[in-house]
């Protein structure tokens, strides 16, 4: 048996066995000139890779369930694909300027479909921008057959594995999830990375900061998973497995007297009342977190919901998110919370959650966490944010639904939302749609920026909610995906406390409530430090509600604020 240490992440035991996922290979397209009588050579091999990539896709287009609904966007997918692998226009230019050049024809094959890509993007039509994300995509998977390049397919990952990897993206996260995932085993990846945020959401527990450990365990070993106390056990003897099974049976015990606190109102022994709201990246997670005793949502984050629909378009092109799809995803929340409030947070794509969407330019960025990402992604690309309110207020019947804006930093910025908001609202009147005019609209408050001026910022915001997972990033300048600078994130560094105190001030002066929904809301530690503060509405985890309220009935405010105090160092 060999026992690794590395960082605790999620928490849980997991129990399985090992699926190491390689490491991406990044496709780099050489450009050499080639002699005249080589040509015939290079373009036999793009015909081979042809036929092998029209057999892939049509194997993949013979076993998607024809009764499946949600199959059908899949499907014309792969139709549309195999038609323009035989386009006998586009083959004929390609070829005429693979002769005409004497390029080698993988260089060819990337500069044409490049080429007409961009003119299908700039047609000014939807479809057509579509269709060119198609052949980006149908004719990459084309390059990477004729480079011997095998792109690791997610789907692959079998139920009930425990995932051993360098590291893993938000959408690879959410598509496991739906797998059953004994547990996670990683390099790279923070505490407060949005992997172990999703990890903790999903209950998978989750170890990060593991060196090489894609070299030292090998697929098919038997592997435990303790997220608590940061260790993953290869090969364990029969003993240990005896000892960790113990473990797990003793968890379920305790998640099962938990279950008491569901139907009861968060309060401290003397009686004070807390607002427990659950964070949820699909309209699923809804049913979950009414399950769990939620009292709403508190963050609904609308990139994951993009994010979701990856595992229903692996290796596909980018799709555009539309507005009754969008629709219908916060209907779908509303009605399930029957009236309870319900925070939705405009999309904050842009850094780690790459969205794969035909709406959103791929930009590449030397520091994409300190880019154009959340709010600023929206106002540079309006049609973006324009289309999701559309959504989110048609849905306005519904419920009782509430707008948020993520990494707001001036007061310029929640104006600037506010008059497209004024643009929707004047077009769903004019279309005769009806919608509730009253949404209240707030801020995260999530950068030193946004808590140092929240006094003006509540004069323009209808609530405040505390991000502290960026808002301890930006402020101690510590990039919370990196594992390697893992121990100076600290969320209770005396610099974040005072920020947060800031807020909860200014929110209070301008009687508009305060909460927090980042990860600080749903630890134990924490939490007793953010009540002592005056908080009084936490979003978290749905699976971390029970446990936040029999938390809070073992103490009372004088306790809790003398707490606070010993980290605030008397503020």
């Amino acid at each position: 048996m060999e026992v690794f240490l590395g960082i605790p992440a999620a928490d849980g035991v997991g129990v399985g066995t090992a699926f190491v996922i390689p490491e991406a290979v990044k496709r780099a397209i050489p450009q050499k000139h080639i002699r005249r009588e080589e040509t015939a050579e290079g373009w036999e091999r793009f015909q081979d890779s042809i036929r092998t990539v029209t057999a892939q896709i049509s194997r993949q287009l013979e076993n998607l369930p024809k009764s499946v609904k949600a199959n059908d966007t899949q499907r014309e997918i792969f139709e549309t694909y195999i038609l323009m692998l035989d386009d006998p226009v586009f083959l004929a230019e390609l070829k005429d300027e693979y002769e005409r050049t004497l390029q080698n024809i993988e260089y060819t094959i990337n500069v044409k479909s490049e080429e007409y890509a961009g003119r299908l993007r700039n047609a000014g039509n939807e479809y057509l921008a579509e269709r060119a994300q198609d052949i980006t995509d149908v004719f990459g998977r084309v390059l990477d057959d004729m480079m011997d390049i095998h792109p690791f397919d997610i789907n692959q990952v079998p139920d009930g594995a425990v995932i051993v990897a360098v590291t893993l993206s938000p959408t690879d996260t959410i598509i496991l999830s739906k797998r059953k995932i004994a547990g996670l085993a990683l390099t790279e990846g923070g505490v407060s990375s949005h992997v172990v945020i999703l990890a903790r959401n999903y209950g998978i527990p989750t170890v990060v900061g593991l060196t090489n450990i894609t070299k030292l365990i090998h697929t098919g070993d038997k592997v435990i998973v303790d997220g608590k106390t940061a260790e993953v056990l290869s090969d364990p003897d029969f003993d240990t497995l005896v000892e960790y099974e113990d473990k797990i049976a003793a968890e379920k015990k305790h998640e099962e007297t938990l279950k008491a606190f569901f139907d009861k109102p968060a309060r401290t022994k003397d009686g004070t009342l807390f607002e427990l709201y659950a964070n949820i990246g699909t309209p699923e997670e809804a049913e979950y977190a009414k399950a769990s005793g939620a009292a709403g949502i508190g963050l609904f984050r609308t990139e994951f919901l993009y994010m979701s629909t990856a595992g229903e378009t692996s290796n596909s092109a980018a799709r555009s998110f539309d507005e009754d799809t969008q629709f219908e995803a916060y209907k779908r929340v509303l009605e399930t919370m029957d009236g309870k409030p319900v925070v939705i947070r405009t999309l904050d794509a842009g850094g780690d959650k790459l969205i794969n969407s035909v709406d959103i330019p791929a930009i590449a960025e030397k520091n994409p966490l300190m880019g154009l990402r959340a709010v600023r992604l929206s106002l540079a690309y309006p049609q973006i944010l324009k289309t999701q309110l559309r959504a989110l207020y048609r849905a306005s019947v519904y419920g009782d639904l509430k707008i948020m804006l993520p990494l707001i930093t001036s007061v310029e910025q929640v104006d600037q939302c506010k008059t497209l908001v004024h643009t929707v609202r004047d077009e769903l009147n004019s279309e005769n749609i009806t919608f509730n005019p009253n949404v209240p609209i707030g801020i995260m408050v999530e950068t030193a920026a946004a808590a140092v001026t929240s006094d003006c910022l509540a004069k323009e915001s209808a609530f405040f909610s505390l991000g502290t997972n960026d808002l301890t990033q930006y402020t101690l300048g510590v990039d919370r995906e990196n594992s390697t600078v893992a121990d100076l994130y600290d969320e209770f560094n005396l610099a974040v406390l005072r920020l947060i105190a800031v807020t909860i001030d200014s929110a209070k002066k301008a009687d508009i409530p305060c909460s927090v929904c980042g990860e600080m809301a749903g630890r134990s530690d924490s939490v007793l430090v953010l009540a002592g503060m005056g908080i009084r509405s936490l979003s978290m985890s749905p699976k971390m509600i029970p446990g936040i309220k029999e938390l809070l009935s073992r103490f009372t405010i004088d306790e809790l604020q003398s707490i606070s105090a010993k980290h605030l160092n008397n503020l």
